[in-house]
């Protein structure tokens, strides 16, 4: 496991003084913030605002010391012993960084792997058995440079494995990728945690993708840890308001006013509403089972009700309002 705890980074600038002199200021980049990563884990690590995440990731990979807090990978003491962490860790990025476009596909592997240290004999089948995974068998010798995006990023999630680590770092590994290609590549990032047991932290601006992908969520603004949970969990933290969709097989004169009144001795501030049809219900308790009596009590015939969950896109914007 990884245990990140209370790390910060403060950068010294200079700033423009008086009389064409400059002064230093500090600044700090990422202020305590506390994070763990499980093997067989997706852990989705999201920015507000210039929130710190780059930073965090570059000491989270060793490219950069932390002014200050601890980090251990499995018992390791990553900041004294960065060198033993950079052979059981790996990063992938998005865009089209990390490869080389004039070697083949297996000319970038072996590359890295000889920088890895990873023995001839195992790197020779590991490279066979990676572009199998990715679904590059067939252009192991073909140059990387006449590759499509989603094949060149393919081969990134290859090079990133090549070294067989234990923890994967992934920052918008499907940045410009469509559809089809970015389904594929999710389905190779949830393989390699269910499958492959390893431990995945992962960065995107795609709020369905981590909601699909990630068991648990730290969010960052201005460098600080300002909610972490499962999707579900801080979308509940972050609204404190339901809301409850009700669709009805028939029309029934001034159902608003009737629901909203009789729904009121059980929440003050119920409020209801109807658009073509549908009736929305907000609130703040939970008053499914009155408003399926109500209902009934009255004669409503109702096609379809349910919870409108909040997603995780709601709650990011909703943080950056508070914020």
């Amino acid at each position: 496991m990884i245990i990140a705890e209370q790390l910060k980074k403060v950068y010294t600038v200079k700033t423009k003084g008086k009389f064409l002199r400059r002064k230093k200021e500090q600044v700090e980049a990422v202020k305590d913030v506390s994070l763990q990563i499980e093997k067989g884990k997706i852990i989705g690590l999201l920015g507000i605002n210039g929130a710190g995440k780059t930073t965090t990731i570059k000491m989270l990979t060793t490219l950069l010391a932390p002014t200050r807090g601890s980090y251990f990978v499995d018992g390791i003491d990553a900041i004294k012993n960065p060198i033993a962490i950079k052979k059981i860790i790996n990063m992938v990025a998005g865009g089209e960084r990390m490869i080389y476009w004039r070697l083949t596909a297996h000319e970038n592997l072996w590359y890295y792997g000889q920088i890895y240290g990873v023995p001839s004999h195992v790197l020779k089948e590991r490279i066979k058995d990676l572009l199998k995974l990715v679904g590059l068998e067939h252009k192991a010798n073909v140059p990387v440079e006449t590759f499509s995006k989603g094949m060149k990023q393919r081969l990134q999630i290859a090079r990133g494995l090549i070294n067989n680590p234990q923890y994967l770092f992934m920052d918008e590994p499907t940045i410009g990728l469509d559809a089809v290609v970015s389904k594929e590549l999710r389905e190779h990032i949830k393989y390699l945690a269910t499958e492959e047991g390893k431990g995945i932290l992962l960065t995107s601006h795609y709020m369905g993708e981590i909601e699909e992908l990630c068991d648990y969520i730290y969010i960052l603004n201005n460098g600080e840890l300002i909610k972490q949970g499962t999707a579900q969990q801080l979308a509940t933290e972050t609204f404190n308001q339901k809301t409850y969709i009700l669709k009805l097989y028939k029309q029934y004169g001034n159902i608003s006013n009737k629901l909203e009144r009789k729904l009121s001795p059980y929440d003050s501030s119920i409020k209801v509403t109807e658009e073509t049809g549908i009736i929305k219900i907000n609130c703040r308790e939970n008053i499914s089972l009155q408003l399926s009596r109500i209902c009934v009590e009255e004669g409503i015939l109702i096609k379809e009700m349910y919870e409108l969950e909040p997603r995780l896109e709601d709650t990011i914007l909703q943080l950056a309002k508070e914020g």
